[in-house]
């Protein structure tokens, strides 16, 4: 007798403005970039403040279960940020249905230079996205004048 495999949810990837606070500091945390001294109500303007914000969306229970997000100035250059999946739902592709999305919402405005800076472990994930590194260039950060930040 065979066993019948799990029924996947239905996921819908919505551009948004706003969403639940908590499920947006959740997926931070799922994502481990949320630090629990920093204030939940700046969500809501890192939501607003985004060029596109997307929230993958469980259809029966409406609960955000991924997310990512474009910084942009709107008319030339775009930052991929944030991309994340809930643990329970990765290995889905929603993820890259996540950054396909944003990625289409970019492209309809006009902007074409798209970048991100992957971690090691998701170079691959971007790569099969369209993504390539960007020779002779290096990622920095800001950490003050004199800072020997170490990252």
């Amino acid at each position: 007798m065979m066993v019948p495999e799990p029924e996947m949810p239905e996921i819908k990837i919505r551009i948004v403005q706003t969403w639940d606070i908590t499920e947006i500091m959740n997926l931070y945390r799922a994502g481990g970039w949320w630090k629990e001294e920093w204030d939940p109500a700046g969500i809501t303007t890192l939501i607003f403040g985004s060029f596109a914000f997307a929230v993958a969306q469980e259809s029966r229970s409406g609960q955000a279960v991924g997310m990512g997000r474009v910084v942009s100035d709107g008319v030339s250059d775009a930052y991929l940020q944030d991309v994340v999946v809930d643990p329970a739902y990765r290995h889905q592709g929603i993820g890259c249905r996540i950054v396909e999305n944003l990625i289409f919402h970019c492209l309809q405005r006009g902007i074409r230079w798209i970048g991100c800076i992957a971690a090691p472990d998701t170079t691959g994930f971007y790569r099969e996205l369209g993504f390539c590194e960007m020779k002779g260039f290096t990622p920095m950060l800001y950490g003050g004048r004199g800072s020997d930040i170490t990252l």
